[in-house]
């Protein structure tokens, strides 16, 4: 059985996650004790949080420290292990053959993962294909989403919020400092423009708009400046809060074709894509 073990429990990495477990394959995530990603109803995220598991769509995931139990867990294909072990630990010890980087971290040039694992791949911008991982997949709308790319690179951070019911960056709040991020709210609240929604280093935040609050980071996390930490979808009625999104959905797809490819090659190099 080839297993898997997914650096990131955000949209896309659990979007990631849950493909593969359905695919058949081994799966487990990796995080530290606190993310901050917003969009919680569409991710594993809640795991690193509550007692109880996290579900999205069918399938749960569980917070598990514990190598021996987490290994066990694996074999059991009933959840989905995640864990804030280290991630070269994880790799000794829990010896995945596939190693996948989808913490999103834009702004940020990513270590060389390449010999971490028989199969390494980076999720969008900044890691480098047959350099810094064996493979990158495209996370960009303006790109092929979702596309296996072998050699090279994913195109760069375009800066842009993608558009809901003609809103983009004006949806998002992003950290206007350092700090712990404090809210009672929970996600998919309604919420009407320019009410209170949590508060950062004793600065107010405040819904940029009406709608529902798609993205939310978890009470009591930890952020840095310039971190997204309040999505609203402008839709209310119709807005998408839970459940798996379009585009890491897309992203997902070329993973999972990635990782079936090198279950039936078993060899990094012999994984050229069109």
């Amino acid at each position: 059985m080839v297993r898997v073990l997914i650096r990131g429990i955000g949209d896309v990495g659990s979007a990631i996650a849950h493909q593969l477990f359905k695919a058949g394959f081994e799966v487990v995530m990796q995080d530290v004790p606190e993310p901050h990603y917003p969009r919680r109803g569409m991710a594993f995220t809640d795991a690193m949080f509550n007692v109880e598991d996290a579900l999205l769509e069918g399938l749960r995931a569980r917070r598990c420290d514990d190598v021996a139990v987490m290994v066990a867990r694996l074999s059991y294909r009933e959840i989905i292990p995640v864990t804030t072990q280290d991630v070269a630990s994880m790799c000794h010890r829990v010896q995945p053959q596939i190693l996948v980087d989808a913490r999103m971290r834009k702004r940020f040039v990513p270590e060389c993962q390449i010999h971490l694992a028989p199969l390494t791949i980076g999720i969008g911008p900044n890691f480098i294909a047959g350099e810094t991982v064996d493979l990158v997949i495209e996370s960009s709308w303006d790109g092929q989403l979702g596309s296996v790319i072998a050699r090279g690179t994913a195109l760069p951070l375009a800066g842009t919020v993608r558009k809901i019911a003609g809103y983009g960056v004006e949806r998002v709040v992003y950290a206007p400092a350092g700090g712990v991020f404090m809210t009672s709210l929970e996600i998919g609240a309604k919420v009407e423009a320019g009410a209170l929604v949590g508060r950062l280093a004793h600065i107010d935040l405040h819904a940029p708009l009406g709608g529902r609050l798609r993205g939310l980071t978890h009470n009591g996390v930890r952020v840095e400046l310039g971190t997204k930490i309040i999505e609203v979808d402008p839709r209310e009625n119709d807005a998408v809060v839970f459940g798996l999104g379009e585009r890491p959905l897309h992203i997902a797809a070329g993973v999972v074709k990635a990782v079936r490819r090198f279950a039936v090659t078993g060899d990094a190099d012999e994984m050229d894509y069109p």
